[in-house]
């Protein structure tokens, strides 16, 4: 039986542990700081798609992922006896001018043939249900996107892990081979190791509104998620933040934030704020995800650099992972590997 040491408990780390496990691996996570202290541990959660064009690896990949994601997650809430809150409701958006009706129109064509008919992004011209008003009197809807509430996803993989035989520790000696997916803290080491920037933490902040819109898609609209979730909250997010003074505390970013998504959703301002959050999510240098050998030890192993989609991403990387560390087998995608940071 291999041994597996995961470093790290947030969302690729877990999953990695998880896929592990069910190929029959001994599989430790360590944290010392718990199961999703960092970003994995946010309330937005929008698994949703690149655009269907420009088609590379990347984006193959993210598809993927995406489709196998309610498999996973069925498989993973079915073993834990908790619920992660996925659900792939899909996402609007409302078009704001005739070149961006142009482009959807465009990218509706594209994604028949790139979603393979598993998936449509298509152009509607009646209102969604909740959707914000569009000066086009048009919208966007795609089937492809999921949502998925963070914290209830960690705690469910964790879970599930531990009633598979894995152990989750704050401290242990490592065992087997060694997996880091470590986040924002592992990029700025690696940068150190290395005497230049290999990747760093990028702030987010968002907010969580008792605002039930639990059946209906996400929207995306002026740069803001709109994420309803099962419990019948609803998460908007989130800044892009490269210089900030603290990681993990709110502001008057977060302000603007709100402010703006009262302009998109007016009822919003009638609904309370539940939680306002801030954490430092991990950006590689090539701005993908970073899988492989671990470049300050080659005998170890990385897998970071998830940003903003490490959860949509997360159960195709936990599968090539698996593939790398225990079957020596490897399928992963030019643009993911180590070298394109260094």
């Amino acid at each position: 039986m291999a041994e597996v040491t995961i470093k790290g408990a947030g969302i690729i780390g877990l999953s990695i542990a998880w896929e592990c496990i069910q190929r029959g691996a001994k599989v430790q996570v360590i944290d010392p700081h718990g199961i999703g202290a960092g970003s994995s541990g946010g309330i937005v959660g929008a698994l949703a798609p690149h655009v269907p064009e420009n088609w590379n690896e990347k984006k193959a990949f993210q598809f993927e992922s995406l489709q196998m994601a309610q498999t996973f997650w069925e498989h993973v809430d079915r073993t834990s006896g908790l619920n992660s809150g996925y659900a792939r409701t899909g996402r609007i958006q409302p078009l704001l001018d005739e070149a961006g009706l142009s482009l959807a129109h465009e990218r509706g064509k594209n994604a028949k043939s790139l979603w393979q008919g598993m998936a449509e992004w298509r152009v509607v011209d009646q209102q969604p249900e909740w959707a914000p008003p569009s000066p086009t009197g048009k919208w966007i809807f795609d089937s492809l996107s999921a949502r998925i509430q963070p914290r209830n996803a960690v705690a469910s993989i964790a879970q599930a892990i531990q009633k598979s035989g894995g152990e989750i520790h704050r401290s242990a000696e490592d065992s087997g081979k060694v997996v880091w997916a470590a986040g924002a803290w592992d990029l700025k080491r690696i940068s150190k190791h290395t005497g230049k920037s290999f990747g760093n933490g990028v702030k987010g902040q968002a907010a969580l509104f008792d605002y039930d819109q639990r059946t209906q898609p996400q929207i995306f609209a002026n740069a803001l998620h709109f994420i309803p979730h099962a419990d019948g909250t609803l998460a908007v997010g989130s800044t892009s933040e490269r210089e900030y003074a603290s990681a993990d505390t709110t502001d008057e970013q977060l302000d603007s934030v709100i402010d703006r998504a009262f302009d998109i959703l007016p009822d919003l301002q009638n609904a309370k704020v539940l939680a306002r959050w801030a954490g430092e999510r991990p950006r590689s240098k090539s701005r993908a995800p970073v899988l492989g050998s671990h470049p300050i030890n080659a005998s170890e192993y990385i897998a970071n650099g998830g940003f903003k989609i490490g959860f949509g991403m997360a159960s195709k990387i936990a599968q090539v992972m698996a593939d790398f560390v225990l079957e020596n087998t490897d399928t992963i995608p030019s643009d993911f590997r180590v070298e394109k940071s260094l």
